[in-house]
């Protein structure tokens, strides 16, 4: 999306919903909020880089999967499978809209000690329970489907080929913008800069912009991504969310393997996959440089693919012995330091002051249930459809971690 194609100035003095932050979640959650039966407020979602150069959002992997420990979690993809399945059914059966496609080569996960192996047991188990296909598989099984990978250290895996894998995430955002707006919703290329709270403190009154401008809302929406803790400040809530940086890189295998190459989640925390007629890994800066970092940061350690990631790779698979880096990039991921789970719904004493925070990486493919959630109670009053009371921000202020093991 080029610069310039949102006006900067708002259009009204007043707004029932100002949703601060274009991206993903802002897109998500305007659009939900137009499908919302009975609700006609005016939406306002501000947004401060119209050419989303630098946001999260468009540096995602497009990833969908059902292999999480925890139901609601679990729950949560198998909606985003169905939303991106039936992509355009749910977009009204618009002609225009295209079909979306999830590539199903599923996740792996690897283990190589006996505790892990039994954690991927016990969280096969749940998702059976809920539905989703993983298997739990034995090294020897593995090799018999996937006979390149390396796995004398590996005692078990889990793996998933049913509505998980990856998908074309940019089409989904652009036709939630683009639907939103032809619906009525008010998108700016601004800043939110200061909010204003009542006296009591118990709500925010107004949105302040860069420009100078001050609109009054019903309710506002934090969805600013790696900038959370920021919005959140303005309001005098102090949010445990920082950006953290994430690598991707994209290789060229001088022997390209005979089948798709499920997203391998190798036990030196590298990952990778199959992209198309490359192959895409990621990986997060070693543990000792992974902290907070500024939200404008997108240096690179250029150390990190010769020293960690290639390694990796051709350990775990032999053949790709001989690869070449083809492209490489930064993103953030918006890191809830206390238990790298989303950060939604009502602040219990700022009332109008909703989360949609601290995805820790599973943002693109949480957006339709979340998006629709945060959606439906900010219409009603409650959640209808998933009960994502769990994900609230009382958690946060009693410390109470909310812990999902298949972390990436």
């Amino acid at each position: 999306m080029a610069a310039g194609i949102y006006p900067k100035t708002p259009k009204h003095d007043s707004y029932d919903v100002v949703i601060v932050g274009g991206a993903i979640y802002g897109a998500s959650i305007s659009w939900w909020l137009t499908e919302m039966s009975g609700f006609d407020g005016r939406i306002l979602v501000v947004e401060r880089d119209a050419s989303y150069e630098f946001c999260s959002t468009v540096h995602t992997n497009s990833c969908m999967r059902q292999q999480f420990s925890r139901a609601i979690n679990i729950q949560i993809s198998q909606f985003g499978a169905e939303f991106v399945n039936n992509f355009k059914a749910f977009m009204g059966g618009d002609d225009r809209v295209p079909d979306l496609v999830l590539q199903n080569f599923g996740y792996l996960y690897l283990a190589d000690t006996p505790e892990f192996a039994r954690t991927l047991q016990d969280v096969q188990r749940l998702q059976a329970q809920k539905g989703a296909g993983t298997r739990h598989m034995s090294a020897a099984e593995l090799a018999a489907e996937y006979p390149f990978y390396q796995l004398d250290d590996i005692l078990a895996a889990n793996h998933n080929t049913v509505n998980e894998g990856y998908f074309d995430g940019g089409t989904m955002f652009d036709w939630w913008k683009k639907s939103g707006r032809e619906r009525g919703v008010e998108y700016i290329e601004n800043e939110v800069v200061g909010l204003g709270c009542s006296v009591a403190g118990d709500c925010v009154e107004s949105v302040t912009l860069r420009s100078g401008e001050v609109v009054s809302c019903g309710t506002v929406v934090n969805a600013s991504g790696p900038r959370a803790a920021q919005t959140a400040a303005m309001a005098g809530i102090d949010l445990p969310v920082e950006p953290r940086k994430r690598y991707t890189y994209i290789f060229a295998a001088e022997q390209p393997l005979d089948r798709d190459l499920p997203l391998t989640i190798d036990p030196s925390g590298v990952h990778f996959r199959t992209d198309g007629r490359y192959y895409m890994a990621g990986c997060p800066p070693e543990p000792e440089d992974d902290h907070a970092v500024l939200p404008d940061d997108f240096v690179a350690d250029h150390g990190l693919w010769e020293n960690k990631v290639w390694p990796a790779i051709a350990n775990r698979i032999p053949q790709f012995e001989a690869i070449k880096l083809v492209n490489s990039w930064v993103g953030h991921y918006a890191y809830n330091t206390l238990d790298q789970n989303a950060v939604v719904g009502r602040h219990p004493h700022v009332t109008n002051f909703v989360f949609a925070n601290g995805f820790s990486g599973h943002g693109l493919q949480q957006s339709p249930a979340l998006g629709r959630g945060v959606a439906e109670l900010i219409s009603y009053g409650e959640y209808r459809s998933l009960d994502l009371t769990p994900f609230g921000f009382e958690r946060i202020e009693n410390k109470q971690s909310f812990d999902e093991k298949a972390v990436i």
